[in-house]
């Protein structure tokens, strides 16, 4: 492999046109220059230099590392300029991936502040899940004991979202406070999630832990369809609390379940090694804001 600063003492001869102006340069003594030159040739084996008349001149392969050398510093140039604006916060990119509610609650209210205190900061948004490894700067999701988390990454606690019940508004609970879950064992149930997703284990669990599995007799895999199945009074579902910010709840009743009461939880992940980078904390102190808001 050829030695960078060598490339970098053959461009300062090449350019200067001889070994005294490029040590006069570079704060080398001629000597030194001359020992790089003759320690180059010998890793490339080619001649780089030739003798005319009292000087020296380029060979066409000194002209062409020369060349290369100074394409090598421009892009060693750009990467110190990348590193020093990503720590002052001014990296041009900021990746984050969310699942649907968060994307609809907790997002929207900070980009406006965000893109305030960081204009020349491009916000990307990018919906999924699972801690893929994928190339982001923070996601947004819920865990819980069954999720690890990889080394390197670390998760911050935004929120505990707690279920609760959507009956239809003529519904024989409806006038509740709060509902105890295993009043609920003999209904008519719609599911609102993907089999084996976190949210649906937790539904799961908190009915079995009243004494029941719910009979879904309806499949959705979104919150807003679910509750529109039950406003036209198919049967009950339970939804995250902070979904429901995002959906029209007029034609149903939402109240909250006890006994066992059911809840999710919300972090954000992020790389251990990225987390104090400004922008990067911004977005997440913003977001911590705006979790608390719903807690």
């Amino acid at each position: 492999m050829l030695d960078v600063r060598r490339l970098v003492v053959l461009r300062s001869v090449v350019e200067a046109g001889s070994i005294q102006a490029a040590a006069g340069i570079l704060g080398y003594t001629p000597s030194a220059i001359s020992q790089h030159i003759a320690a180059l040739q010998r890793e490339t084996g080619t001649a780089l230099f030739e003798r005319r008349g009292r000087g020296i001149r380029p060979t066409e392969a000194g002209r062409l590392l020369a060349a290369h050398a100074r394409q090598i510093q421009t892009r060693i140039a750009d990467a110190e300029t990348a590193l020093s604006d990503l720590r002052a916060g001014k990296s041009r990119r900021l990746t984050v991936r969310y699942f649907a509610t968060a994307g609809a609650v907790l997002i929207p209210p900070i980009i406006a502040e965000f893109g305030r205190r960081f204009p020349e900061v491009r916000v990307e948004l990018r919906l999924g899940k699972g801690l893929t490894g994928e190339a982001v700067d923070a996601e947004i999701m819920v865990l819980d004991d069954t999720v690890p988390v990889p080394r390197g990454l670390r998760a911050i606690h935004l929120l505990d979202d707690p279920f609760v019940v959507v009956l239809p508004p003529e519904h024989r609970l409806a006038a509740e406070e709060i509902i105890e879950l295993g009043r609920l064992s003999d209904e008519t149930w719609i599911d609102n999630e993907w089999p084996s997703s976190i949210c649906r284990e937790t539904i799961l669990d908190a009915c079995g832990a009243a004494g029941f599995n719910p009979n879904f007799v309806v499949e959705a895999h979104d919150y807003a369809t679910a509750v529109a199945f039950v406003a036209t009074g198919l049967g009950v579902t339970m939804v995250p609390k902070l979904a429901l910010t995002a959906i029209s709840t007029t034609a149903v009743t939402c109240l909250p379940v006890t006994r066992p009461a059911a809840t999710r939880s919300i972090f954000a992940v992020v790389k251990e090694a990225t987390e104090d980078q400004p922008a990067l904390s911004a977005f997440l102190s913003l977001l911590r804001e705006v979790a608390a808001s719903h807690a």
